[in-house]
């Protein structure tokens, strides 16, 4: 049996909590599937027999992205423009945790060990999140839903974001593109399948299992014989109140500039 779990919300270590979600804003570094946005030309790619769909970048030269057995579909950009760079920072930035993002009347403990199924909404931990279970993502047949984790919200903002076996399934209609994970660390994933956009204030990494979504690093990007799939690709709403930050086939300006009235309305 699924557990759902609606508490009071605490804020003590490890405490999760909740509150509405709306989807970020990424600009044109939406156009990456993977991206090493580490300081001044200090960013790097790493695939070992790691299949990647979708559009791989690095603020370092091309010598950064370092492929072994790896397949790349898409374009590989090294580096990338300081735009897309600043529109990364930008994003990190925006959704770094305040205050208010833990009222609300959702949480859960920083280690998620059993099936567990959440509502749409922003969910924050004071330190760490390991997962090791089955994390559900429960849309309510929504197509539009949206969820943020906000992974190390303390003062200072520290914590990690650690996989297991962990699984992230989507259902009623929730869609890995509407998902996104800001963690003030490093986010390590081993034989897990994750989804959603991660933006990491320190290195990603990955052995096994599968990545649907966005890696999005101010350090190094790893994998290690773990399937990639920008799942972005193409993918829009029907009204820009309801975009979610993906990008067009072409990855173009004219997507930074749908996302750009995105951020408008909701500010």
């Amino acid at each position: 049996m699924k557990k759902v779990l609606m508490l009071i919300c605490i804020l003590s270590t490890g405490s999760l909590c909740w509150a509405q979600a709306t989807a970020p804003s990424l600009g044109t570094a939406s156009a990456f599937g993977v991206l090493s946005a580490a300081p001044g030309s200090g960013g790097a790619v790493t695939c070992t027999t790691s299949p990647i769909t979708g559009n791989v970048g690095s603020s370092g030269s091309a010598a950064s992205i370092t492929q072994t057995g790896c397949t790349i579909t898409g374009s590989i950009i090294a580096p990338v423009s300081a735009q897309v760079l600043t529109d990364f920072n930008a994003a990190y930035a925006a959704l770094a945790p305040k205050p208010t993002d833990c009222d609300g009347a959702h949480t859960l403990l920083s280690t998620i060990t059993g099936p567990v199924t959440l509502a749409p909404g922003v969910y924050c931990t004071i330190a760490a999140l390991t997962g090791t279970g089955v994390l559900t993502l429960d849309a309510g047949g929504n197509s539009n839903a949206v969820w943020i984790f906000k992974i190390g919200s303390g003062t200072p903002a520290t914590g990690a974001l650690t996989g297991t076996g962990f699984t992230v399934a989507m259902a009623n209609g929730g869609q890995p593109c509407n998902v996104f994970w800001w963690v003030a660390e490093a986010a390590t994933m081993t034989n897990s399948n994750f989804v959603g956009t991660i933006l990491a204030g320190a290195a990603i990494s990955s052995t096994g299992g599968t990545f649907v979504g966005r890696e999005l690093a101010t350090a190094a990007v790893t994998f290690t014989s773990t399937g990639v799939t920008d799942n972005c690709l193409g993918q829009h709403h029907g009204h820009d109140h309801d975009h979610d930050g993906c990008r067009d086939d072409n990855g173009d300006n004219g997507d930074h500039d749908k996302d750009k009235e995105h951020h408008d309305e909701n500010h």
